[in-house]
């Protein structure tokens, strides 16, 4: 799966980089045949924002966006978010992690 990392307004050193790609990677195993995800960081007014997005195929994409003092912070609250829609969206990707 290809992720795309964007920072918008901002520089963002190499070890949120590889969190964001983890993050993304942890979210591709809950998910059905996903395609490729992008990472979108900002900042806006010294808030940061980060904007999680997983397309799927024949699905809209998921998206999910936090703000926070800090994008480490940010970047784990969308990830919480976008777990939340993955869950919703596909009840048996939890069963198959949890081993059933």
């Amino acid at each position: 799966m290809k992720i795309l990392l964007t920072a918008r307004h901002c520089e963002v050193n190499d070890e949120i980089r590889e969190r964001a790609e983890l993050v993304m990677q942890r979210a591709a195993k809950r998910a059905h045949r996903p395609q490729r995800a992008e990472v979108v960081f900002d900042i806006d007014h010294n808030q940061h924002i980060v904007e999680l997005q997983l397309y799927l195929p024949k699905n809209n994409p998921f998206v999910a966006t936090a703000e926070a003092a800090d994008f480490r912070t940010a970047l784990d609250r969308a990830e919480e978010k976008l777990r939340k829609q993955l869950d919703k969206s596909h009840p048996a990707s939890e069963k198959r992690a949890a081993g059933f």
